[in-house]
């Protein structure tokens, strides 16, 4: 298992201007890394945001899982998503509930290993019931172009924000990935 990434405030020198004194603790009420992960795990709806090739942002809901440090799901090949994350790997993706919102940056990469995409299926079967294997396999176990495209978002930052917090502006957390 990779380290947790590292936390900082979010750069919010509108609302943060009070923690820039001398002295002020750098860490103070930010959100444990655990916190993230829990909403990563648990969320059932997931927004993905993704970029056209004009620009243009596109906004989708999927279904997904938080495994190994990444963000897992799948999409027709053909979607406006999937050819999206072919030209620009670029992407967002945001748990559903706004009120503890956990929000990833990362680069998006389609798994066409067969293993993966195997160890992939009973995860996310647990999670959505049915059977995601019919769609992501091919009759020769690996990936094809009439299956679903699974994607890998590996993040490179992760924001946290808390509503319920008892200082929500010290609670918004940035957690950064070595690269």
């Amino acid at each position: 298992m990779p380290p947790d990434p590292e936390a900082s405030h979010l750069y919010w020198p509108d609302a943060q201007s009070h923690n820039a004194a001398a002295g002020a603790d750098s860490t103070r009420g930010l959100l444990p890394w655990h916190w993230a992960v829990e909403r990563l795990e648990k969320s059932h709806n997931y927004w993905v945001s993704t970029a056209r090739p004009n620009g243009r942002p596109h906004l989708m809901v999927v279904w997904g899982i938080w495994r190994e440090s990444a963000f897992w799901f799948t999409t027709g090949r053909n979607t406006r998503k999937a050819r999206n994350l072919a030209a620009n790997p670029d992407c967002s993706i945001a748990t559903e509930e706004a009120d503890e919102a956990v929000i990833v940056e990362g680069q998006a990469l389609e798994i066409t290993d067969a293993a993966a995409r195997r160890a992939f299926a009973p995860v996310y079967n647990a999670k959505y019931g049915g059977e995601i294997e019919a769609m992501i396999e091919t009759s020769a176990g690996s990936a094809g172009p009439a299956g679903s495209a699974l994607w890998r978002v590996d993040p490179r930052a992760v924001f946290g924000m808390n509503e319920h917090a008892e200082n929500f502006v010290e609670a918004a957390t940035r957690w950064t990935f070595p690269q």
